[in-house]
């Protein structure tokens, strides 16, 4: 445990010192957010029925350029194979680089929902608490697989277009998964449907959590 703790904190670091380019993905994430609202123009209910959408799409298309990033000084200072060396399990640093990045994805999501609150004019029904919980099993679903598929194509020149290519089409049901809980979770839910939802996406979150994990010592091993 003290180990996995140093290596996401390792992982903060290197995201803090680089916190310019978290505050590009912000910005780029609410220029999204502004993209849908000006599309639609002033109808007003198509914007509050359809923005927990929209914002889980600005959430995840940022989120593909945070986790290329998340490799980068790794890859760029010869250090991967180096992290290969050091007397730690592969599980360890999967556990640890994907902790850290959904620290930093979740840092985006608090960016992202005043923003949502307040172009959209949003007044959730549901528990502020509960709406959090879903947040964080969102963006552990996007996270897991991402940081897999991060280190996958981390030496891969094109990695700003591989890795969506890649990420999109497996992380599809947590993400509508996530979409209906956070949409029930603002607009009500008389039918008491959020807890399937939630149970849905926490299913995925289990599997992909362990089988990346598993899979990760391969991939860093190719």
């Amino acid at each position: 445990m003290r180990t996995l703790l140093a290596l996401v904190r390792k992982d903060l670091l290197v995201g803090w010192r680089g916190r310019a380019r978290l505050v590009g993905l912000s910005t780029y994430a609410v220029a999204l957010l502004l993209l849908f609202s000006f599309a639609l123009g002033p109808d007003t209910v198509t914007l509050h029925e359809h923005a927990p959408a929209y914002a889980w799409v600005a959430l995840l298309s940022a989120s593909t350029l945070l986790l290329a990033q998340s490799f980068l000084q790794e890859v760029e200072g010869g250090a991967l194979e180096g992290l290969l060396l050091l007397p730690v399990s592969p599980v360890a640093m999967f556990y640890a680089k994907a902790l850290a990045n959904l620290l930093l994805l979740l840092v985006l999501a608090l960016v992202l929902l005043p923003v949502s609150v307040v172009l959209f004019d949003l007044r959730p029904a549901g528990s502020p608490l509960a709406l959090a919980g879903v947040l964080a099993l969102g963006g552990a679903g996007l996270v897991a697989p991402g940081t897999l598929y991060a280190a996958l194509t981390a030496r891969v020149k094109s990695q700003q277009v591989l890795l969506p290519v890649l990420l999109f089409p497996l992380v599809v049901p947590p993400l509508l998964a996530a979409v209906k809980a956070t949409a029930l979770l603002l607009a009500g839910d008389p039918m008491g449907q959020v807890g399937a939802w939630v149970g849905l996406l926490a299913a995925f979150d289990v599997i992909y959590w362990s089988l990346c994990g598993i899979l990760f010592g391969r991939v860093l091993e190719e």
